[in-house]
């Protein structure tokens, strides 16, 4: 099953050349899920191909304009474009005021339903659940209330071995049962055990996306084990006071979460507009977390 993420924007608060501002899509088994939407997503779908008519679901992490400006144009554009089945929204309260004023005073009706699920910053809890995956929060440290996300797959079914199967006259009809682990037993009193007809699927892979936070261990259990950890990244840590005094996160911090929460991989990003060249984050990381890789936009990373 695929299970990948693209990045559409890394950069943090002022877009810079070459970099957007955050958003990320998410792709599990081929449903499409939009994390964040900063300023020009649309635009960034386009350049890396994808249709924006197949994401059904959008998670926004909270209320700065890097994480959502580019909302109220992707849902308008969706709406010209002749858009008729629903979309899931999550995010904080507010944001659906902010998309209902902003329709109100363009006059603008849309073509399809916007079903808005608010996320509250309060504790970790699981917020959307379908036959792929579970999406729960992650509550972050941030200057204004802010969450993660962390998509958890869900176990998939027994896998049959096929030829064996057939070679035993085992019969179609009964290969869903074996799927979900039962033994068979025939009319005829023949039985079939099913560890000798299937194998185990595959461990449930996650992926955690932590937005805009300070390095605080309160959000660390939420992320443990995790397959693929996004950290905002934004300053070298020779900036620390400012990652401080503006509620971000370090590459050095970012690397330390990575190891304290035992994940598997380390993606950096939401990289301060000050640096041309990101090498020098990404090797900070690395002094820490070796398994670390940059958010590069328009780079798939699989999970």
């Amino acid at each position: 099953m695929k299970f990948e993420v693209t990045i559409l924007g890394s950069s943090s608060a002022t877009p810079v050349y070459n970099r957007n501002p955050t958003s990320q899509l998410l792709n599990c088994n081929e449903k499409f899920y939009l994390i964040d939407c900063g300023e020009g997503t649309q635009q960034q779908l386009i350049k890396f191909n994808f249709k924006a008519n197949k994401i059904d679901f959008i998670f926004i992490s909270h209320l700065h304009g890097d994480h959502y400006f580019g909302l109220i144009g992707l849902l308008s554009s969706l709406h010209l474009n002749g858009r008729i089945k629903p979309m899931k929204i999550f995010g904080p309260q507010a944001l659906q005021e902010i998309l209902e004023l902003q329709f109100k005073h363009s006059e603008t009706i849309l073509r399809y339903p916007l079903e808005f699920y608010q996320t509250t910053a309060d504790e970790s809890r699981n917020i959307f659940e379908n036959a792929d995956l579970v999406v729960s929060t992650v509550i972050l440290n941030h200057r204004i209330p802010c969450t993660g996300f962390k998509f958890t797959q869900k176990k998939r079914m027994r896998k049959l071995v096929v030829e064996k199967l057939e070679a035993d006259g085992v019969g179609v009809e009964y290969y869903p049962l074996l799927k979900r682990g039962a033994d068979l037993k025939l009319p005829g009193g023949q039985v079939f055990l099913n560890k000798d007809y299937t194998t185990d699927s595959d461990a449930p892979k996650s992926y955690a996306y932590c937005s805009d936070t300070l390095f605080d261990e309160r959000y660390f259990k939420s992320i443990e084990n995790c397959d693929l950890l996004y950290h905002e990244s934004t300053f070298l840590h020779e900036l620390l006071e400012r990652a401080n005094q503006t509620h971000h996160t370090t590459a050095l911090q970012a690397a330390q979460v990575a190891t304290i929460t035992n994940a598997r991989k380390l993606l950096i990003g939401h990289f301060s507009s000050r640096y041309k060249a990101l090498l020098p984050l990404l090797e900070e990381a690395e002094s820490v977390f070796p398994n670390t890789d940059l958010a590069l936009e328009g780079n798939t990373y699989q999970i």
